[in-house]
């Protein structure tokens, strides 16, 4: 089975504890709404996203045919509310996607560094370190001056930097794991590296890395928002939070709206990630 299915089913099989924990229930409940927000975003929006309607408008301001501006407008007129929906659509595809692409790149990878040891866990590790050495934000920005700022170089810059994280992670498992009675038994019985590896000690670490895939997420959607106030996000004029926190700083004490709202945004996802994580953390431990 893939990383990704072992996933679905541990979610699948959490789905109906969550509800014992108020902080899981809380922050799953704001990652429907921000997904909802993206799914039906073309729905929900008032305006079109880059359609210049009235310039600088505060919140609740109405506009001359009737139409409440409720997160106002920015410095060029377009609906802040329209922007924040269809911004959700680029943190809620890269973040998560590519964190996925990135465990089901690097479980295999710790894993086997963990389990074999000996010179595959060298050769991994050593690897690992060097990217490691780099601070990620450092490794962002070096990448996307280098290949220039698209969602997909964004995409596979995030794949990148949080490889060696993840094997780090899954190979300290491992390594604690491979100790157990049970990897013995299954040695003598004869079964693959592959066989131990996954069917043996991924599901007795899976507790762990999905409480690390939730808090990742949340680095990405941080780290994401910071490349757009940088201008290394997505190219406009595609709705990107982190851009539009950058557009609204330069008049943030006249109109503070234009930053504030798009920090709130960016704010509740992490939070919402954390607080889910810290639920089915506190599930894990009563399990």
């Amino acid at each position: 089975m893939t990383f990704g299915w072992r996933l679905a089913r541990y979610f699948g099989a959490r789905l109906w504890h969550i509800r014992n924990s108020p902080s899981a229930v809380a922050g799953g409940c704001i990652l429907l709404f921000w997904v909802a927000a993206a799914l039906f975003a073309d729905q929900l929006a008032p305006h079109p996203p880059n359609r210049m309607v009235m310039p600088a408008m505060l919140p609740g301001s109405v506009s001359p045919n009737g139409g409440i501006f409720w997160l106002g407008t920015d410095h060029l007129g377009r609906d802040i509310l329209s922007r924040i929906l269809y911004g959700a659509r680029t943190v809620l595809f890269i973040a998560p996607a590519a964190t996925l692409l990135s465990y089901a790149i690097g479980v295999p990878m710790g894993l086997l560094a963990g389990y074999l040891g000996g010179w595959v866990d060298v050769v991994l590790s050593s690897i690992a370190n060097v990217i490691l050495s780099f601070p990620v934000l450092i490794l962002y920005i070096l990448i996307i001056t280098t290949v220039g700022a698209s969602v997909v170089n964004i995409f596979f810059s995030v794949v990148f930097a949080s490889l060696p994280g993840i094997t780090r992670i899954v190979r300290g498992l491992a390594m604690d794991i491979r100790t157990k009675d049970y990897i013995a038994a299954a040695q003598v019985r004869g079964e693959s590296t592959w066989w131990i590896t996954i069917v043996e000690i991924l599901p007795n670490a899976q507790g762990p890395l999905i409480v690390d895939f939730c808090l990742r997420v949340g680095y990405v959607t941080i780290a994401i928002g910071v490349l757009g106030f940088l201008g290394l996000g997505v190219p406009p004029p595609t709705p990107d939070w982190g851009s539009m926190v950058n557009e609204g700083r330069q008049m943030a004490l006249t109109y503070p709206h234009m930053a504030l709202f798009p920090c709130l945004a960016i704010s509740s996802v992490v939070l919402a990630l954390n607080l889910l994580a810290d639920g089915l953390h506190r599930l894990a431990m009563e399990d």
